[in-house]
Formats: structure tokens, C-alpha cells, sequence
């Protein structure tokens, strides 16, 4: 009889310390609110239940149907009744596998079905999530909860609440077909089984140490890696000759990795040889206390009752082990939830109101009334901005870096709600519009140019998907990028690789224009749309925006003369706070912030005043 224990000694089977201090308060609020993931498939539900309480019964008639193969086949030399047995033993065990296959298939399907739910609630809930969530929160831990802690649910479903009810099924039927046969070695049994299992929960735990420690040395690896097979890893190692140095790292810490691995294999060999030794003691003292009632005391017992009892109690170590450990599933299982529960817990601080608004007729008028924000308690970032612009018209944002500029006109759009004051369109406060029609009408090119990893063409039609060839070549060749796209081998279906890393900025930057007049919106914002380019692709594309400025309401971030001079006004930035506003002329004349601005930044550009 084997008892298994190498099942105790797997890497997840022991709490942390950190995970004993953080285990999650289980309320009556918890379990129903998990429960409610459960609820539309109850049916599904139901079956599983039933083949679980009929594959647990007849996984154990088999061995109750060897007492009868030993007592009434073999001992009375019956061949017809030894037959009959072993075909029966055969047939429910054929038939509960039949049901075990059914129950495994259900438990997939629910399991399945559940994280579907649960990941299209999630992405539904993120999606509606403010912008200050995705800068606020860790980008890892926002896909963590995403991917893995919701595939994890699928293991609690399958593994967790199944092996509870399958292993306490096992363990009461088995407990009481030990006590119909025999009282005293049903009790015996129940002091043997305990002795081998808590012993392999202590080697369990000197495997799980180590584990705890490959783990950290593959997070090492890992993150080695992540830095240095990357695209901008990878050339800094080039240029700086370091590919050596960086083989070494790797392979220093891949060689630790290989000794922890092979000292975990190793883990607990010896013991568990011992211990697998000293298991057959189980059946040995059975033998010895049946045989004592049998031959001493004159018990009612078969050789073939001793049998079956020998063969349950071997049965028995597999449920005991695994529902000692259950706390540890059930802890974890429980933390996945809670962890689950804190996104979608939430709030989503920026929606449509009940009563939300759309004006019939848009002007594209935009107006800051003493408009005050900040990101949290420690420091304002905005004071007081109060402006307005009006349609048709263009204006200009300056000022030093960290001034709020792009903080400003991100109000606009709603991706931050004001702290105080308000931000309206065509007078009417963003926060009271429909946010969907809202976005619609303002357009947003940024100096970080983001192209999802597809073809021209996809990237293009991402802001109107019903826009027709005509209307895409019409939006490039305003953006100054149609004579680009058609000279390559592929045309507008030519791929842009991840992030649009096979373009160079200037050609990114005029298709993220082309897209933007795709959406055909009233207000244009350019957000440093020039940055960082070298001068052949700023005069391409300011040659895009000349005249789009021309023909809606817009608003210019930028830290070029050539590119502020296009708009009817300028609007100086410091600290949060508009401290001057005119015109290049009037701006200078004043020998402040914008002087200072124009002599350091705008005048090398060799323009005059």
C-alpha cells in the first residue's frame, strides 16, 4: 500500500507568513457574493454534485468487493462467484471513471464559464476606470488581476470546493463501511492515519522553503531577461560592449537556479523513504489486531473483511492529507476573491450623468471658469485658470516644464475631473455632458504617439471604423503621410510593429494626426505634437496643423515658436497658474515669463519678434 506523500510536500500547499497575516476576513457577505458567480449555473452545479457523490461511492466499492473476492471466491474455491466479483469490480470501475470524466468536464465548463463572466466584468469595470487609476496603479497588478488572479479562480473551482466535497465524500463512506465491518479496527485505523500525514506536512515544509527561494532566483532570471532581450535593453548592452558581462549575470544565476532545483527534487527523499517504510505498519497492525480478534477472541471477521479494511484505510490517507492541508487552498482562495472584489469594489469616478446632455447644434466653445485641480492632497497643480476660447479660434500653452499644460487641457476631455470650478463646452459643464459625445468632439494629438501593433490602415480606422477609403487618404494627405504610405511595399496595410516601432516619429506622429481627423472632431488639442523631432519631420507636420488651426477650435502645447505663432492668442503657464496672455508681440514686450521662454527655447529657432 503506498500512502502518498509526496502530495504534502508540493511548493503551494503551506501559507506564507505574509499571506497568515493578510488572510482575508471571511464574512457571510464574502461567501455570497462568491456564491452569485455560481448562482446562473446551479443546474450545472447540481449535476456535479450528484457525480461527485456517486463516483466517491463507487470508487469505494471496489474495495469492499475484494473481501467478497477473497471470502467467497478464492477461500471457497467458487470460480463462478470470483468471476461474477472481479466482472462487478471491473464494471464500477469502468463506470465511475465514466462519471469522474462527466464531473471533470462540468467542472471545466462552470470554471470556465465563470472566468468569462469574471473577465468581461473586469474589463467592462477598467475601461469605465478614471485616467488617474492607470497612473496611480501599477500596470503589472492591473493585468495580474486581470489574467492570473481570475485564472486562478478556475483552479479554486476545479481543485479547492471539488476536493472538499470529493475527499469528505470518500472519507464518510469510507469511515463508515470501516465501522459496519468492524468497530475496533475502524478505530485503529483512525489513529494510524493522522501519524503518516502530519509528519509529511513538516517535509512538505522544508520543500516549500526552497521553493519559496527558486522562486526569487526565476523572478532574477526573469527580470534579467526583461532587460536585456528587450529592444532598448538589448542596444544598450551593444553600445556600451556589455553583452560578456551580461552572459556572466545570467549565467550565475542560472547556475544557482539549477542546484536549488535539483536540492528540491531532493528534498525530503529520505524521510519520505523512511516514512514509506514505516506506512506499512498501517496495514501490518490491522493484519495483527484482526487476526487477534479472529484467532484469540473468536470476532465474526473474514480474511476477506481484514482485507477490505486494510484497503480503506489506504484509501483514507489521500483525503485526510489533502483536507488537512484545505486550509491553506481555502485561505488563498479566499484572498483571490478579496483581491478580485478590490477593483471591481472601485468606484468609477468619472461617468455619464443620470441626466446627461448633448447639445444639438456644436460650436466648439471652451471656457475655464477659475478652474482648480490637483492629483491628491499634497499639491495643487492648477490655480485659478480662468480663460475662454471661442469657436474657430486657436490658442497657445506655454511655460516651463511641470507647469500643468497637458494637465490643463486634459480637463477637457474629462479624463480628470476639476477640483473646483469648472471646465465647460459650448457652455455647458463637461461634468453634466454625455461623456461619450463629449469625447467625440475633441481630438488629442500627444507628443507620445501610441499605434497598436497592426497595419496603418487598422491604426487609422481606430477612429472611424466606418470611414471610407477616400475619407482615409483624404485625412493623410492633410496630415502630410500619404505619399509615405503609398510608397511602401504594402501600402496602407504596411505593419507599424509594437508601438509603431518601425516608423520613425515624424511618420507616427502624422498618422496619429490622420486618425485624429478621422474622428472628424470640433476642438483639436495638440499636445507637444513637435517634440522631440528633427527638423524635416516638425516642418512636416507643422505644415498638417497650419491649416487645421485654421478650421477648428484648437489648442497648442508646445515649446516652438513656429508652432505658437499659428495660434490667435498665447497663454502662459508657471506653476500651475496663468501669469501672462497676449500675443508674441505683447508677451514680449512685457519682459517676463515669455521673454525668458523665447530667449532660452523659441529664439534659437532664429526667428524674430
Amino acid at each position: 500500500m503506498s500512502m502518498g506523500p509526496r502530495g504534502g510536500g508540493r511548493g503551494g500547499r503551506f501559507l506564507e507568513d505574509e499571506e497568515k497575516a493578510n488572510a482575508p476576513k471571511i464574512t457571510k457577505e464574502l461567501i455570497v457574493r462568491i456564491l452569485s458567480y455560481l448562482k446562473p449555473y446551479w443546474k450545472q452545479m447540481t449535476i456535479v454534485l450528484i457525480a461527485i457523490i456517486v463516483s466517491s461511492a463507487f470508487s469505494i466499492y471496489p474495495s469492499i468487493i475484494t473481501g467478497k473476492i477473497i471470502d467467497e471466491g478464492l477461500i471457497a474455491r467458487n470460480m463462478n462467484k470470483l468471476v461474477f466479483y472481479i466482472l462487478l469490480s471491473l464494471g464500477v470501475t469502468l463506470l465511475s471513471n465514466l462519471i469522474g470524466v462527466l464531473e471533470n468536464y462540468l467542472n471545466s465548463w462552470i470554471a470556465q464559464h465563470i472566468t468569462f463572466d469574471m473577465r468581461n466584468q473586469m474589463y467592462a469595470h477598467l475601461q469605465k476606470m478614471s485616467q488617474s487609476f492607470f497612473t496611480t496603479n501599477n500596470q503589472g497588478d492591473i493585468i495580474t488581476r486581470m489574467t492570473s488572479d481570475i485564472d486562478g479562480i478556475q483552479f479554486i473551482i476545479i481543485n479547492t470546493f471539488v476536493n472538499i466535497l470529493s475527499n469528505s465524500i470518500t472519507l464518510i463512506i469510507a469511515l463508515i463501511t470501516m465501522f459496519q465491518k468492524n468497530w475496533i479496527l475502524a478505530l485503529v485505523g483512525i489513529i494510524i492515519v493522522p501519524l503518516f500525514t502530519i509528519p509529511t506536512r513538516k517535509a512538505g515544509k522544508t520543500r516549500w522553503s526552497i521553493t519559496k527561494e527558486a522562486q526569487a532566483c526565476n523572478d532574477e532570471m526573469n527580470g534579467i531577461l526583461n532587460e536585456t532581450l528587450s529592444v532598448s535593453g538589448q542596444l544598450l548592452v551593444k553600445l556600451f560592449g556589455k553583452e560578456e558581462k551580461e552572459y556572466q549575470k545570467y549565467r550565475e544565476v542560472n547556475e544557482k537556479m539549477i542546484g536549488l532545483n535539483i536540492k528540491e527534487s531532493m528534498a525530503g527523499r529520505w524521510f519520505f523513504m523512511v516514512i514509506g517504510t514505516v506506512a506499512s505498519v498501517g496495514p501490518m497492525l490491522l493484519y495483527f489486531v484482526g487476526g487477534l480478534l479472529m484467532i484469540r477472541y473468536g470476532y465474526d471477521l473474514t480474511v476477506g473483511d481484514i482485507t477490505v479494511l486494510v484497503t480503506l484505510l489506504g484509501r483514507m490517507y489521500g483525503p485526510v492529507n489533502s483536507l488537512l492541508n484545505i486550509q491553506v487552498d481555502w485561505i488563498r482562495s479566499m484572498a483571490m476573491f478579496t483581491r478580485i472584489f478590490e477593483y471591481f469594489d472601485m468606484p468609477i469616478e468619472i461617468q455619464s450623468p443620470k441626466n446627461a446632455k448633448k447639445p444639438e447644434v456644436i460650436k466648439g466653445d471652451i471656457t475655464f471658469d477659475h478652474v482648480y485641480f490637483q492629483y491628491n492632497e499634497d499639491r495643487m497643480i492648477l490655480k485659478d485658470i480662468t480663460f475662454e476660447l471661442k469657436s474657430g479660434h486657436s490658442i497657445a500653452i506655454v511655460g516651463p516644464s511641470g507647469s500643468g499644460k497637458s494637465t490643463l487641457v486634459n480637463l477637457i476631455p474629462r479624463l480628470y475631473d476639476v477640483t473646483k470650478g469648472s471646465v465647460k463646452f459650448d457652455g455647458i459643464d463637461v461634468r453634466e455632458w454625455d461623456l461619450e459625445a463629449l469625447r467625440e468632439e475633441i481630438g488629442i494629438v500627444s507628443q507620445d504617439t501610441y499605434l497598436f501593433n497592426g497595419t496603418i490602415r487598422e491604426n487609422l480606422l481606430y477612429a472611424n471604423e466606418n470611414a471610407s477609403e477616400e475619407e482615409m487618404i483624404a485625412a493623410c494627405k492633410k496630415a502630410n503621410i500619404h505619399d509615405f504610405i503609398v510608397n511602401q511595399e504594402k501600402g496602407y496595410d504596411t505593419e507599424v510593429g509594437n508601438r509603431g516601432l518601425k516608423l520613425s516619429g515624424g511618420e507616427k506622429q502624422r498618422i496619429s494626426i490622420a486618425r485624429v481627423l478621422l474622428k472628424d472632431p470640433w476642438v483639436m488639442i495638440f499636445d507637444e505634437a513637435t517634440a522631440s523631432l528633427d527638423s524635416i519631420s516638425e516642418r512636416a507636420i507643422q505644415d498638417a496643423i497650419d491649416p487645421l488651426i485654421a478650421e477648428r477650435t484648437s489648442i497648442l502645447i508646445a515649446h516652438r515658436l513656429s508652432t505658437i505663432l499659428a495660434a490667435d492668442e498665447i497663454i502662459v503657464v508657471k506653476d500651475g497658474t496663468i501669469v501672462e496672455r497676449g500675443t508674441h508681440k505683447e508677451l514680449i514686450a512685457l519682459n517676463g515669463v515669455y521673454t525668458e521662454l523665447y530667449n532660452t527655447q523659441f529664439k534659437v529657432e532664429g526667428m524674430t519678434e
